[in-house]
This record gives C-alpha cells, structure tokens and sequence, in this order.
C-alpha cells in the first residue's frame, strides 16, 4: 500500500465539476493499493497518517499532528501510484490491486481514519475521473509505502 501525503491549507475535490469532497487544513492523502495487500496494510498506513508530526509548532517546528491542529483528510483512491515505467513510456499498472479488491481496502481504510481515530475524512468517489485541487502548504509531501515501514 501506498499513500502520498501532502499537507494542505484547503483540497476539493470534483466530479463532473461539482464538489463532492472539501476540507481546510489537514492532509490530501493519495491512496493506491497493489495485489498483495490486505486490511494489515491499511491499519498501518492508519495509524501512521493518524500520527504523524508534519504541522509546525509555536516554535516553527514540525511538531503537531492532524489532531493537534484539528484537521481533517481529504482521500483520494489513486491506482497509478503502481505504475511501473522500467519498460518503455507507457506505464504498466499489473501492481495495482483490481477494484474488487481495492475499493473495499479504501473503504476500510478511510473508516479506520474515521472511527479508531476520530478524523474528518472526505474523499471522492473510487474509479471516477476526479479533478483535485489543493494547496500545498509548505510544500510536504511524503510518501508512506508499507513495504519501506
């Protein structure tokens, strides 16, 4: 499983040009999963976002949590976090776990955030064409792989 976490001022995001996700600050996550994971996986990657210290302090530290700050998420399902470039210029996805598996993953993984950690989490909607639009505050942005954990 992989997540990208950027640390925003705001993110929305829309479908068919309307908004079906909006948060201020807190965290844009992006979320592919591959073929070999499991719900393991997502209670990983859970309690590390939920944990992690990227907002900065009275002392311009990076320091605070989501909690500390009180933020919320927006989750965005991203299956081309997978692509594989290694063989010519078209991406293949064969890592990227099929959307029978992942979009039970992603649901889990975001009502992990939600009900053990008590975020906010909005997303989109899992394989719709989605338009993203945030602001990167910092810029941070980290990538979390549970096979790097």
């Amino acid at each position: 499983m992989r997540v990208v976490v950027q640390r925003c001022s705001r993110a929305e995001v829309r479908i068919n040009g309307n908004a079906v996700g909006r948060i201020d600050r807190g965290y844009m996550l992006l979320v592919g999963f591959t073929d070999t994971d499991t719900q393991a996986e997502a209670d990983l990657l859970a309690k590390k976002i939920a944990h992690l210290r990227v907002f900065e302090d009275a002392e311009g530290k990076m320091n605070l949590s989501l909690r500390d700050i009180n933020g919320a998420i927006l989750s965005i399902s991203q299956f081309t976090l997978y692509a594989d470039c290694r063989m010519g210029n078209r991406p293949s996805f064969i890592r990227a776990a099929r959307p029978e598996q992942a979009s039970p993953l992603y649901d889990y993984f975001n009502r992990q955030l939600r009900e053990q950690y008590g975020f906010r989490v909005e997303t989109g909607r899992f394989g719709a064409d989605m338009q993203v639009d945030f602001i990167n505050d910092g810029p941070v942005t980290i990538l979390l792989d549970t096979n790097e954990l």
